[in-house]
C-alpha cells in the first residue's frame, strides 16, 4: 500500500521515466484538437467555392465541430472515467483521424458537415483523456507546473497555430490538407499512447447516467446553437428565443437531477468547489474574447489590409509566441511561489488592455505599431491566465472524477469560444450596418465607408470583448482563493465523494 502512495504522491523514485514522452503524446493530441478549430476558417473561402455552399450554410463548417464538441465534452469525460482514459485517448484518436479523412475527402457541403460534426464528438472524448491522464501523470508539484505550462501554451496558441497552418496549406496545397494534416499527427500519437502512457483500470460496474446524457447535453446544444444562429437571424428571432429558453429549461433540469442521480454526470461537488468554479467562468470569460479576436482580426487583415492566407497566418506568429512565453517562462515559474489569482487577475488585464490597443486601428493601420504590440499584450495575459486555469481546476480531484473535471474545464474552453464567435460577430454586423447607414451620403464614396464601416464594427465589438476579459479578472480575483501549492509538496488531496 506505500509504494501505491508513494508512486501517486509524485516520488522521483516511482515515477515513470518516460512520462515526459508521455506528455509530448498527450501535447501532439491536444494541439490537434484545439487548432482544429481555427485551422479551417483560412480555408472556408477556398471549400466554399469547391464544394457550391450557399453563404447561409457556409457557417456549419465551423458550427458542426463546436456544437458537437461543446455538447458532448461531459458524456466523453465520464466515459473515460468508466472505460479508462487510455483507452479512450486512443479511440478518440483514432476516431478523429477519420473522421478527418472523411472531411478532407468531402463531395459535397452535407458530407463536410457531417465529418465535422464527426471531429467534434470525437474531440469530446480525446480531450478530457488528454487532460485528466496529465493530471494523473504528474502529480509533483514542481514537475506539475511544468507539465501543466506547455500544456497551458498549447491550449492557448493552438488556435493561432490553426490559423498558420491552415494558411499555409491553403495557399500552397489545398484546402482539403487542412483536415487530411489530423491523419499523420494522430497515427503518431496513437503510437505514443501504446508505447508510453499508464493508467488505472476504469471503473467496472458502473453505469452511464443516461438522462444525465441528454438533459446536459441537450442544453448546451441548444445555448450553444442558439448563439450560433442569432447572427443571421437576430437576437430577437423567435427560434432564438426558443432555443435559448429550451437550453436553460434543460440546464436546469440536468442541476436538479444531478442532485438525485445515483450515478451522476457531473458529480456537483466538483463545481461547488469555489475555486474549480471561479477558473471554469474564467476560461470561459477569456475564450469569448479571444475566439472574437481571432475572427476579427483574420478578416481584418485578409480584407482590409489585404494580406494573403499565410501573411496572416504569419501575423498571428507574435501572439502564438508570446502565449507560449506566459506560459512555459512565467506562470509555470510562478504557480509554487504565489496563489493562481495573482497570475490570472494580472493575465487578464493585460489581456483586456491588447485589446482596448486594437480598438483604436483604422482601415490604414500600421501592423507593426498599432497592431503588434496589442498582439503581444493579449498573448502574454493569455499565457499568464491559462496554466494556472488548468491547474487549479483539477487539483486535488478523486481520481475517478478527473474525466470528467477536465471535460468540464474544455466546455467552458470550446463553449466560451462558440458563444464568443457568435456574440461578438452579431455586435460587429449591426454596428457596422448602423454606422453604413448614417455615414453614406455619397454613392460614388459605398466601397470607402462600407470598408469603414466594417472596421468600426470590429472596434465596437472588441470594446465588448475587452470588457468581458475585466469582468473574468474580477471573478478570477474573487473566486479563486487557492493558495500556492507548498514547494515539493505532494498534490492535494483528493476531493472526498459525498456519503449517500
Amino acid at each position: 500500500m506505500s509504494v501505491t502512495r508513494t508512486a501517486e504522491a509524485g516520488s522521483p523514485a516511482a515515477a515513470d521515466p518516460r512520462r515526459w514522452w508521455g506528455l509530448v503524446v498527450i501535447a501532439l493530441a491536444q494541439l490537434m484538437v484545439v487548432l482544429d478549430a481555427t485551422i479551417v476558417n483560412i480555408a472556408l473561402p477556398s471549400a466554399q467555392s469547391d464544394l457550391g455552399m450557399s453563404d447561409a450554410n457556409r457557417q456549419w463548417v465551423i458550427t458542426a465541430y463546436t456544437l458537437a464538441f461543446g455538447g458532448l465534452l461531459l458524456l466523453g469525460g465520464r466515459i473515460a472515467d468508466l472505460v479508462g482514459r487510455k483507452r479512450t485517448f486512443i479511440i478518440g484518436l483514432i476516431g478523429f483521424a477519420a473522421a478527418s479523412a472523411l472531411g478532407g475527402a468531402a463531395t459535397g457541403p452535407g458530407m463536410l458537415f457531417g465529418a465535422r460534426a464527426l471531429q467534434g464528438a470525437f474531440a469530446a472524448v480525446l480531450a478530457p483523456s488528454a487532460l485528466s491522464l496529465l493530471t494523473t501523470t504528474f502529480t509533483d508539484p514542481k514537475e506539475r507546473g511544468k507539465a501543466f505550462g506547455i500544456y497551458g501554451a498549447l491550449a492557448g496558441s493552438g488556435s493561432a497555430i490553426g490559423f498558420i497552418v491552415g494558411g499555409l496549406l491553403t495557399e500552397y496545397l489545398n484546402w482539403r490538407w487542412c483536415l487530411y494534416v489530423n491523419i499523420p499527427i494522430a497515427i503518431v500519437a496513437v503510437f505514443g499512447a501504446f508505447a508510453l502512457l499508464h493508467d488505472r483500470p476504469g471503473r467496472t460496474g458502473a453505469r452511464l447516467d443516461v438522462p444525465g446524457v441528454l438533459l446536459g447535453c441537450g442544453g448546451l446544444v441548444a445555448i450553444v446553437y442558439g448563439f450560433s444562429e442569432a447572427q443571421p437571424r437576430g437576437w430577437g428571432d423567435p427560434l432564438v428565443l426558443t432555443l435559448f429558453a429550451v437550453g436553460a429549461v434543460l440546464l436546469a433540469t440536468f442541476v436538479w437531477w444531478q442532485s438525485r442521480a445515483p450515478m451522476p454526470l457531473l458529480p456537483l461537488h466538483i463545481v461547488k468547489d469555489r475555486n474549480r468554479a471561479g477558473c471554469f467562468l474564467t476560461m470561459g470569460l477569456a475564450t469569448i474574447g479571444m475566439f472574437g479576436l481571432f475572427l476579427f482580426m483574420t478578416y481584418y487583415l485578409q480584407v482590409v489590409l489585404g494580406y494573403s492566407p499565410v501573411k496572416t497566418g504569419l501575423a498571428f506568429l507574435p501572439l502564438t509566441a508570446a502565449i507560449i512565453t506566459g506560459s512555459t517562462q512565467i506562470s509555470a515559474r510562478l504557480m509554487n511561489r504565489v496563489p493562481p489569482r495573482m497570475l490570472m487577475v494580472p493575465g487578464m488585464i493585460l489581456a483586456a488592455g491588447g485589446m482596448l490597443l486594437l480598438t483604436r486601428m483604422t482601415i490604414h493601420s500600421s501592423y507593426t505599431t498599432e497592431i503588434l504590440p496589442a498582439l503581444l499584450l493579449m498573448g502574454l495575459g493569455m499565457g499568464l491566465t491559462f496554466m494556472p486555469v488548468f491547474a487549479t481546476a483539477t487539483a486535488g480531484v478523486a481520481p475517478q472524477d478527473s474525466g470528467v473535471t477536465s471535460a468540464t474545464v474544455n466546455t467552458s474552453q470550446q463553449v466560451g469560444g462558440s458563444i464568443g464567435t457568435a456574440l461578438l460577430n452579431t455586435i460587429a454586423t449591426s454596428s457596422s450596418a448602423t454606422y453604413i447607414a448614417a455615414h453614406l451620403h455619397n454613392p460614388a464614396q459605398r466601397a470607402l465607408v462600407a470598408k469603414e464601416g466594417v472596421v468600426h464594427g470590429y472596434t465596437v465589438a472588441i470594446w465588448c470583448a475587452a470588457g468581458i476579459m475585466l469582468l473574468a479578472g474580477l471573478l478570477a480575483g474573487l473566486m479563486v482563493t487557492a493558495r500556492a501549492p507548498r514547494h515539493g509538496a505532494p498534490a492535494e488531496a483528493p476531493v472526498p465523494e459525498p456519503v449517500a
